[in-house]
């Protein structure tokens, strides 16, 4: 036996909240409170990081001036988004967009950036043919919160529909620095049972077998 496994009802729980995290759009008013969303901050800094360069860098947004902004920055893009998409697609699938829901910023109860830090150029460990590694390294502190308000009972949704130099403006972010993620995070009435793209017909989503392969790149057909 393994003895560095843990034990069944806790892998049944990671394997369980990894299901069963949502990409939420829809939350409840009510406020976080404080210390659960320490847990979650301290989840996302417990991240791998190439280096160990911790290229993560949070903004708490507490001003409700600062969130109504960044709420218009966002809807701005949203039209740009959809306008990029009638001319790539059709008519018919920006107006499809339109109507969905992309972000609950104005209804969560925390709302926080993420971005890269400034100066990552000095971090040359695991970067020197891969520099985007630090992108990938807060990818893996966002995803340490999802799983982790998920298991609080919490919502979180990605949203990264914003113009980043405007943002970067908005937020005084240093040159260098660069904001990937607006984070909603909150109480919600309930969890998506599926995807939302895929609850509102947007898009399905492909099975794994179409995206493992061996020894060589051979895509299923």
């Amino acid at each position: 036996m393994n003895p560095h496994r843990y034990s069944d009802p806790e892998i049944a729980a990671i394997y369980r909240v990894i299901a069963e995290r949502r990409d939420m759009r829809h939350f409840l008013p009510t406020p976080v409170a404080p210390e659960i969303l320490t847990r979650i901050l301290r989840a996302a800094h417990q991240a791998p990081s190439v280096g160990l360069m911790q290229p993560w860098r949070f903004i708490r947004i507490t001003d409700v001036n600062i969130r109504n902004s960044i709420h218009r920055l966002v809807d701005e893009e949203r039209i740009q988004t959809a306008q990029a998409i009638g001319e790539y697609e059709n008519t018919a699938r920006m107006a499809e967009f339109l109507r969905l829901k992309v972000e609950g910023i104005l209804d969560c109860g925390e709302l926080l950036v993420a971005t890269l830090c400034d100066k990552r150029e000095q971090h040359v460990f695991g970067r020197r043919t891969l520099p985007e590694m630090d992108i990938a390294s807060v990818s893996c502190a966002i995803q340490n919160m999802w799983l982790a308000a998920r298991a609080e009972g919490l919502g979180m949704g990605w949203v990264s529909i914003f113009d980043p130099v405007k943002l970067g403006a908005l937020l005084q972010i240093p040159s260098g620095a660069k904001p990937i993620a607006v984070l909603c995070l909150g109480h919600v009435s309930s969890f998506y049972k599926e995807p939302m793209l895929i609850e509102t017909g947007w898009k399905q989503a492909k099975p794994l077998a179409d995206m493992v392969m061996e020894n060589i790149w051979n895509p299923h057909e």
